[in-house]
């Protein structure tokens, strides 16, 4: 094993929460700091020429490679977990840049009432309506604290929407359900598709309070705060499992990198496959890697910062044992609930070639606690609507209206012509509570290409989200009715977790935060209660999985811990709480 001289940070993992640690670190102090990324490097140009709907949306050349590492699956400790060998329910991103890389760029804050939701819960419901085997617990940060973090995170990435609640003053046509906000948006919403268009009117008839999606990709030129400028979207229709050819999408590789290569106290060290933190004595001491030409290094750092994806904290943090002594790492496995709620087939054609992975309307009259629960059979909600991604054929030609029979030949052939571009798709993203059930673990038997045990996860849906499910695709059908959509396909209903149908990679929890190590892993800066120079960063933190995407709340709490490593800890290293 090679050893390397000691850096004052090492960050595990190159994607949008370990960039901006680095940026922050990099910039305001005088600190080596060092990302280990286990992909290869990105840049926009290699995006240029290079579009293949193959190779990018069925093939997954931008994920991890399944091949290395994957995950078992099961529904509960009853069941026997099996090797997920092809990629479904989730997209983890590879290389630097990771998932911000080929994200769609959709952008929300999570509401006020999501950071203390146990606590608000039981006041207006009391304690018995919390489903029995719940693990639902409140963050230990209020949305008063990350909403300046919010406000920086869109000035980054130069967000486009529209205000629904500027400082308390709610403004027609924006989301009038969001948090109070100091600030507008930094560019304005982006334009509007037919299919969005149409979503609008209907939820307004019907009425709701529809809103332009908040957007990651400009609509229009701009640069931000640090300088960055980057174009304004063309509505090419090449985002969600893609890399923005002309960077109108923010992604971490056009928004941090150009900062970051202007620093000489950083160091990008690609293909670098992390398998172990060193804890000793209540400190992280170093990380073991196998660096790209196969050799295993060891490299000594003042703090230690865990950047990777969710479950990649979570095993990484198993399999380096590092203190747990209330067995809470692993807990609150959540996976935002996400479904087509109604499959709109219309007369007129859509032009649905043209998109962007955020382009579209929402509406949240039944998000969070917007609406009373009392008599409904579930609490917590999300926001339906609808997003024209730019659909390109090999992915999306072939669904078929009810009336449609045939499963084959001329007529099927017809049909499916017919339809491509007269279909259309409202959808809802949904809040997971936390289970006691719903947990991550090594598992005994399956192990990775390095020798290492595969994550476990134990995973399934619970009658509060069949019951979600059930009740939104019924007013999405609503909504599509009042469209003027010809035919309609609601979605059936969750039934057992399906780990073959693509849910989003919004995955959350195994290292959670919360106010104290009883009841959580790591504080509200993010840091290790049993490693106080060990800070574990991304979604593993959430407690449970609000509606919204988590990337704007992931960032939000970044820049709050930066911050305080940055004015508080480099001073005087210790808790931070």
């Amino acid at each position: 094993m090679k050893t390397l001289p000691a850096v004052d940070a090492v960050i595990v993992g190159g994607g949008w929460t370990g960039l901006l640690m680095a940026q922050q670190l990099a910039s305001r102090t005088s600190m080596s700091v060092v990302v280990l990324e286990r992909g290869a490097p990105r840049k926009t140009s290699d995006y240029l020429d290079n579009m293949d709907e193959l190779d990018y949306a069925i093939r997954l050349r931008m994920m991890q490679d399944i091949s290395k590492e994957t995950v078992t699956f099961r529904h509960s400790e009853r069941d026997r977990a099996l090797p997920v060998r092809q990629y479904g329910s989730f997209l983890p991103g590879a290389g630097v840049g990771g998932a911000g890389e080929h994200w769609s760029g959709i952008s929300y804050r999570y509401v006020p009432d999501s950071f203390d939701l146990l606590t608000k819960t039981k006041e207006k419901y009391g304690a018995k309506r919390l489903p029995e085997d719940h693990a639902i617990q409140d963050w230990g940060v209020s949305y008063a604290a990350l909403e300046p973090h919010y406000t920086r995170t869109e000035r980054l990435m130069g967000i486009s929407g529209k205000a629904g609640n500027l400082n308390g003053k709610l403004i027609e046509g924006g989301n009038i359900y969001e948090g109070p906000r100091s600030e507008e948006y930094p560019t304005p919403p982006m334009k509007m598709p037919y299919l969005a268009a149409l979503f609008r009117d209907a939820t307004k008839s019907l009425g709701y309070h529809p809103y332009p999606l908040p957007a990651a990709t400009t609509s229009q030129p701009y640069t931000n705060p640090d300088g960055v400028s980057r174009a304004g979207c063309s509505y090419c229709g090449y985002c969600e499992r893609y890399g923005c050819m002309i960077g109108a999408k923010s992604q971490p590789t056009n928004t941090l990198m150009p900062l970051l290569a202007k620093r000489k106290n950083f160091t990008l060290r690609p293909g670098c496959w992390v398998k172990r933190v060193t804890v000793e004595d209540g400190q992280a001491r170093a990380v073991t890697y196998i660096d790209a030409a196969g050799e295993e290094v060891f490299q000594p750092a003042g703090i230690v910062f865990l950047a990777s994806w969710t479950l990649n904290n979570t095993r990484l943090l198993m399999l380096s044992k590092v203190a747990d002594p209330h067995k809470n790492l692993g807990r609150n496995l959540t996976h935002q609930i996400s479904i087509p709620a109604a499959t709109v087939f219309m007369e007129k054609p859509l032009n649905r070639f043209i998109g962007a992975g955020s382009a579209g309307i929402a509406m949240n009259d039944f998000d969070a606690d917007v609406f009373d629960h009392s008599n409904v059979p579930f609490l917590r909600g999300g926001h339906i609507y609808t997003v024209c991604y730019g659909f390109r054929p090999m992915a999306n030609f072939g669904v078929m209206p009810p009336s449609q029979k045939a499963a084959w030949g001329s007529a099927w052939k017809k049909a499916a012509l017919d339809a491509y571009d007269r279909t259309g798709r409202i959808s809802f993203y949904g809040e997971h509570l936390s289970y006691k059930g719903n947990v991550m673990d090594l598992d005994p038997v399956y192990k990775d290409a390095q020798g290492d045990p595969l994550l476990r996860l134990t995973l399934d849906w619970r009658d509060n989200e069949r019951n979600m499910a059930k009740f939104m695709a019924e007013k999405a059908t609503g909504i599509a009715r009042a469209m003027g959509a010809r035919e309609v396909t609601p979605f059936p209903g969750l039934k057992s977790y399906d780990a073959t149908r693509y849910q989003s990679t919004h995955i959350q929890g195994g290292a959670i935060m919360g106010a104290s190590p009883e009841s959580s892993v790591v504080n509200s800066y993010l840091q290790h209660w049993h490693a106080n120079n060990l800070f574990v960063i991304g979604s593993s933190a959430f407690p449970q999985n609000p509606s919204g995407n988590p990337t704007l709340t992931a960032m939000a709490l970044t820049y709050r811990a930066a911050d305080a490593i940055v004015e508080r800890y480099v001073k005087r290293p210790g808790s931070l709480v």
